[in-house]
């Protein structure tokens, strides 16, 4: 079942859609509607859910992220799906959203989308200030965690430099707790123990090697 890591975030088991890859999703939850962020397909966490209150929306970090649960998602709880603009040809492919990223913008009421391409063209992270007054920021591939810390979402795909300035804009932010999508390690999950800028700039210096 998911598993509540927070006040108001529950995370869904571990999936690995395919060999040294493994991902949750985070399902935030909100008097103004829950948020899933990423996806799932495990069916027991989805049913989970409804005791939760549901999922209102369900924002996608970038096109990976793209199944046949998301459909399922959106019938059953009647979830409004969120994807960036430079990847509506893969949304197609599936389900086309409701909401369209296209720029930085706060969408809900404490949900800011930033957009963040390089490790896909269309790749987005969310931040959020918590009605429990605190600041997480879910970085779907963008930058993924270790056991030895944050490293940058770079695959043979993906635009180095695009890359590179979104770190550098995430390294201005200020989360509390920082969540991926994808992960290798314990937990795809971390509370800032120091300072933020200092952990995204290891992942910068990773990709400038």
């Amino acid at each position: 079942m998911v598993k509540q890591v927070l006040a108001d975030v529950w995370e869904t088991r571990v999936e690995s859609p395919f060999p040294g890859l493994t991902t949750h999703a985070y399902l935030l939850t909100r008097d103004m509607g829950n948020v899933l962020f990423y996806n799932t397909s495990q069916q027991a966490d989805i049913e989970h859910m409804l005791a939760l209150g549901g999922v209102r929306y369900q924002f996608l970090s970038h096109r990976d992220e793209l199944g046949e649960s998301v459909k399922q998602i959106r019938t059953q709880f009647d979830a409004q799906l969120g994807g960036h603009l430079n990847e509506q040809a893969e949304f197609a492919e599936v389900c086309t959203p409701d909401i369209v990223f296209f720029k930085r913008q706060k969408l809900l009421e404490n949900v800011e989308v930033i957009p963040t391409p390089g490790h896909t063209p269309g790749s987005c992270c969310f931040l959020v200030h918590s009605e429990h007054n605190r600041t997480y920021l879910f970085t779907g591939d963008t930058l993924y965690l270790t056991d030895d810390g944050w490293q940058p979402g770079m695959l043979s795909f993906s635009d180095r430099d695009a890359l590179l300035e979104s770190l550098k804009l995430l390294q201005t932010l200020q989360p509390d707790v920082v969540f991926s999508s994808a992960f290798s390690g314990f937990s795809g999950y971390r509370k800032v123990s120091g300072h933020w800028s200092d952990e995204v700039q290891q992942a910068i210096n990773a990709l400038k090697d």
